[in-house]
This record gives C-alpha cells, structure tokens and sequence, in this order.
C-alpha cells in the first residue's frame, strides 16, 4: 500500500512542515496573511481551470499543498498568546525586579517538588489591564498549608522571573519544554504573598476537578493503602501527582510506564467497552447514529473527569473519529483514520508535535496496524485463551518496534522484559478498567460493598507488586544507553526497509535494506569518531563542586558528593551519553590542574595556593574560601577566574565587583551555566 497515495496523508504532511517553519522561523503576521492570501487566489484560479478544461493538471495540487504549509505556519503564529497584543509580557516594566499587581487563575496543579507546590495559572491582570497569557507558579511549602484549587483567582505584588536555561551541558531544557506550552515565566511566592479574592465562573478544568475530589473522597472511606490510592487515581482520574517516585521508577523500570498515563490503551479498552454495552442500540431505528453520538458523549466525559490533559485529549480525538468510522462503516481506511485525527489536533494544538507522548501514541498504532497482522499470522493457535495470550505478544512486539528507537533517543533506557509485563497486564487491564469504572460508580452512590473494595484493592497491591518484582530484575534492564538524533532516524530506516524486505523479496528491497544497514554502521562509525576528545567541565551544582576531564574517549571525574547525591546526579550521565564517552573514571579534587600549556589553580574553603607556581590562566574558587582577592590577583595574575556552586551568594558579588575592577573575565556557573574548555 502506497500511503502516499492519500490525499488526507499528503496534507498532514504539508501540515506538519508548516507548523515546524512557523516554529523556528519568525514570520511576520502580514507577511503570512499575504502569502496565505495569494495561496488561496492561486488555488481557486488552478481549480476552476482544471475544472473548464476537464484536465487533471499538477498546478493545483502544487498550489493546495503550498497553501497547506502557510496553514500551518499560521496555525503556529496563531496559538502562540505571545503574539496577541493583550499579552501580559508586553506589559512588562524594564525593571525585572520592579513589583505589579498581578492577578491570576489556577488552571492546573502539577506535581510537587520538595520545597514547593507547583502550578500552571492564566493571568488576568496586570495591574489594572485585563491581559492573557500563562506562566508557572511556585509556592513555597510551610507550615500554613495554604490549600490552593483550580479556579481559585488569587491576587499577588511580585514580579515575573525568566524560566533559567539549562547550566550544564546535555541537560533537560526545561525553558524550552514550558515554551512549547506557551509559558515563558514564573512567579516564585511564600503563601503570605497571596491573598485569595472571591471566584469567578467556574470552568470546565474547574468542574473536572471538582469530580475528581468528590470520586477521592468516595473512594477514602473504604481504607485504600496510599499506593493503591495513587495508582486508581492514575488509571481513571488522569492524575500522577500522588504516585510515588519508588512506584513509578518500578512501573518504569517494568516498562509499562505507559498504564500511569490515561491514552491510547486505556481510552481504546473503554471505548469497546461502551460498544459492547450500547450494542442493542443498533437494533433499532437510526440506533448507529444513537449508538455513536452517545459513545463520543461518553468518552469525552471521561476526557473532562480525567482533567483534558495532553495525553487524554489525543487519545479520545483519536478513538473518537476510529468510532465514528468503526459505527458508520467508513472505516475504510486505518492509516486515513489516523491521519484525519492527528491533523484535527494538530490544527487546534500545533506544538503536540514536539510532545513525547504524541509521538510515541502515533508510532505505537501505526507499528501495530502495520506489523501486528504479518507477526500474528505466522501461527493460528485453535486454543481461545492462547490465541488472546499470543496476538498480546504480537501487539506488543509490533508497539515495541516502532517506539524502540523513540524511547532509546528520550529516556536512553529499555527494559528487557517489557513483553513479560504485557502478557501478564494488557489481558487483565480490560478486567480492571471495567472493575474499576463499577468501583468508582458505586463508591460515589454510597453502595459499594467493603467485600468489592477489598477485592479491587488487593488488585492493584497484586499489580503493584508484580511490577515492583520486573523492575528487580536488574540484569533486564539496560540503562544508560548512548543514543542521539541521528541513531534515531538511522534505525527507523532500518525498521523501514526491512518491514519492506520481508514484504517484497526482491532484488530492489534487499539493495536498500542493505544500503541502510550499511548507513546505520557509517553512522556508528562517525559518531564514535566525533566524540569528544579534550574538555575541561566545571559543571553547576548547587552547594557542590562537579569536574569533569575529558581526554580520547575517557572521562575523570571530581566531586564532594555524598554517596546518595552521587547516585541520584544525572549531569555526568547526560554529559557520558551525549558525547559517546566509553570509560568513566572517579579522581578526587586536584588543587591543580594542566591543561596542555595552561594551569587552572582550584582554591578551595582553606584558601590555600602555592604562590611558587608559574602564573595560572585560570582560577576555580570552590567551597567559600576566606582570601582577599585583590592580592591573590596581583600575585597570580591570572586570566579569568571562575565560582561554581558551591559558594555563598555574598562571596560571588563580592568576587564579581572585585573583577570587573580589574577587568577581568569572572565566570559564575550559576548564572552563564558550566565552564567549558576545549584544549
């Protein structure tokens, strides 16, 4: 089948190229308008043309798929609030530290971090000016517990901050993530900071949590563990905030991460579900129609219940058009289904493109629908309880395969027996979904029996514990895997030509799986060859000193961790498998370092330097060292001197005057991010 051949995929295509042109590019709003409005003159007079000759001619697909492009250009330009003149960032003073009254709206509560209650808020006003916009909002934790919900308006003098690059190399870029969801600030405030003011309307994210503490607090009284709790809230509600991170590491460590989520898996087993259940509808008059208007109802109820989060959203659009195609009978088509539902969303939300989630959702079904039908013949077992156990297996190896290649690129991690921990749950997951929807129903009509409650949750502990037990399994689990951008696109090349070999046999087929395969070891070859070779790191860490030292594929590494930070650090893990690092080598702290020609003197909280050695290029001061940097400076004359972490605030605007003084180059890891040098 040449997927090409549909016009819906072609569209999709010009779509998404669209949406990354008008990403990375900064167009002007006239300009776009002017080029989308000579796009539609162009395919109007192509058409029309066509239409009066009665000849096909290539100018008017050139034209519509043109058109589509700027489309998507435009769409991106227009979701971005940034681009609106009522934004709140335009009606920010020069003064980053100057305070404004700012009232905003809880849209949504994100999972907390150690210090602080985290949340995503809408802003209202700007000091008297109605404006638009989100930005992040932390709260610090005390001993208040100042309760805060979605749809509380709150008012607040602070000042908006900038959300921090990343400081070390090869780091989460957490800027950029919250940039792709449109949020280019935080406002960092203690709870005596904020004052509550009456709400207004309640909005549906308002009302879905509203359900949600209704559902939790029905469920509370029939004595749920904690974990239990944690994980029913997961599965039916869409929320992860109370899993613990020990769970979700096993879940993850399982390879069935995955379940946490409300998408595809669980949306598709609700929505066969609700078609068996609506089933004797079609048996009267227009009962299809019926049937499908009350199955789209359905699902996007649980969409609103489970908070209209990214992953819910994409995954009831998606099951949504498969139902009306499944129900009047137009399913012609999987790869058009698919194509129809990621364009619909990609329309109303263009940057889904770059979310995880969505990528791995599309791949998942498409490899299924692609690969599963090939691996699930080649043995028809009579047996009905083995044939559901092996078309498992199938579906879950075809899933596998498309999302390797992704999963290896983001997380850098595969768990080995991830098919052993689909056998035993996808089967069972249907049983539990389903349990688990009557659970709910009858907990919140007050008529659920202990005896049910009990039995759901030793389900959920038995599942929990199934999972904990895979992720024991150490020897399966293979972590810390090198992978980058251009592995990722060489191995779908292989999944490719290689699906296509064992479709057509021929001689065209085996010259390109070769080629490819040929590819992928020039690949390996190149960036084996293009790691780096000589680099000197003084990475960022708060109330820490981390050094790396680069030389021909070997890393040293020094640091003052303890032994449970060292374990939990992920700045040398990313730094090893961005660059290709093969051997990794523990060094304690060096007062002194060579560096070819150069010396870096590390002066540490002794303020100790050996004032004999010849002139050092650069000076690391670690640890708050007591030393008055005038002299040092006259007496070393060094080239730049550099602070990391690990020093007071006082200490590094004392040492920063002191610089600029002199004139000379002061670097503050935690303000320009990790010294590097290449030598």
């Amino acid at each position: 089948m040449k997927l090409l051949n549909f016009t819906i995929i072609k569209l999709l295509i010009c779509l998404v190229t669209g949406i990354l042109i008008g990403y990375f590019f900064d167009i002007k709003f006239s300009n776009l308008i002017m080029i989308n409005t000579i796009g539609f003159i162009s395919v109007s007079i192509a058409y029309f043309r066509a239409k009066q000759q009665f000849i096909k001619t290539i100018w008017f697909d050139v034209f519509s798929f043109l058109t589509m492009m700027n489309i998507g250009v435009l769409t991106t330009h227009f979701h971005d609030e940034k681009n609106l003149s009522n934004h709140y960032s335009h009606s920010l003073t020069s003064n980053t530290e100057a305070l404004q009254t700012i009232t905003f709206r809880i849209k949504e509560i994100l999972k907390p971090s150690m210090y602080e209650n985290k949340y995503i808020v809408d802003i209202l006003k700007l000091d008297k000016k109605e404006v638009v916009g989100k930005t992040l909002l932390s709260i610090r934790k005390d001993t208040t517990n100042l309760e805060v919900h979605i749809d509380d308006i709150l008012v607040s003098c602070t000042s908006f901050n900038p959300i921090p690059y990343p400081l070390n190399p090869n780091q989460f870029n957490y800027k950029r993530y919250l940039s792709r969801q449109y949020i280019y600030h935080q406002i960092r405030l203690n709870p005596s900071e904020l004052l509550k003011v009456k709400p207004g309307k309640p909005t549906l994210f308002g009302l879905s949590e509203n359900i949600r503490k209704h559902i939790i607090t029905s469920l509370s009284h029939y004595n749920f563990k904690p974990d239990e709790l944690a994980i029913i809230n997961a599965l039916f509600l869409g929320q992860r905030q109370s899993i613990s991170e020990e769970v979700f590491n096993q879940y993850s460590n399982a390879g069935a991460v995955h379940i946490l989520a409300v998408s595809g898996l669980h949306v598709g087993i609700i929505l066969m579900v609700f078609n068996f259940v609506l089933q004797p509808l079609e048996r009267i008059r227009n009962g299809k129609l019926i049937k499908t208007f009350l199955v789209l109802a359905l699902l996007w109820s649980f969409a609103g219940i489970a908070g209209l989060s990214a992953s819910v959203i994409r995954a009831v659009t998606m099951f949504s058009i498969m139902s009306i195609a499944m129900n009047l009978k137009r399913l012609t088509n999987i790869y058009n289904t698919l194509a129809i539902s990621m364009f619909i969303l990609l329309l109303f939300r263009p940057l889904y493109i770059f979310d995880i989630g969505f990528q791995l959702s599309y791949i998942a079904v498409i490899a299924i629908v692609s690969i599963d039908p090939y691996l699930y013949k080649l043995w028809q077992p009579k047996n009905k309880i083995i044939d559901i156990y092996w078309h498992t297996l199938t579906v879950t190896v075809a899933a596998q395969i498309g999302i390797l290649p992704l999963s290896l690129y983001y997380f850098h991690q595969f768990p080995g027996l991830f098919f052993i921990t689909n056998m035993v749950i996808i089967p069972v997951l249907g049983g539990v979904l389903g349990l688990g929807i009557i659970v709910i129903l009858l907990a919140c009509l007050n008529m659920l029996p202990h005896f049910i409650a009990a039995l759901f949750g030793k389900i959920i502990s038995l599942m929990n514990a199934f999972m904990a037990w895979i992720a024991h399994q150490d020897l399966f689990i293979f972590h810390d895997i090198p992978f980058g951008w251009i592995h990722l696109i060489a191995f779908y090349l292989i999944i490719c030509t290689g699906f296509n070999f064992l479709l057509k046999k021929h001689y065209k087929s085996i010259m390109v799986l070769l080629v490819s395969i040929i590819g992928i070891q020039i690949i390996w070859i190149h960036t084996k060859l293009d790691t780096v070779s000589n680099e000197f790191v003084i990475f960022h860490k708060s109330r820490h000193s981390l050094i790396s030292h680069t030389k021909k594929h070997r890393i040293f590494i020094a640091h003052d961790f303890d032994s449970l930070s060292a374990k939990k650090d992920k700045v040398i893990t990313n730094y090893v498998l961005e660059n290709q690092i093969n051997k990794l080598h523990k060094e304690p702290l060096k007062p002194v370092y060579q560096l070819n020609n150069k010396l870096l003197f590390v002066i540490d909280s002794f303020g100790v330097y050996d004032i004999k050695q010849s002139n050092p290029e650069y000076i690391l001061l670690r640890q708050s060292p007591k030393i008055n940097l005038n002299r040092l400076i006259e007496t070393l004359s060094p080239k730049h001197i550099i602070a990391d972490g690990s020093n007071y605030k006082s200490y590094i605007n004392q040492w920063e005057t002191i610089c600029k003084k002199h004139k000379l180059p002061f670097h503050h890891t935690g303000k320009k991010g990790a010294f590097i040098l290449a030598y």
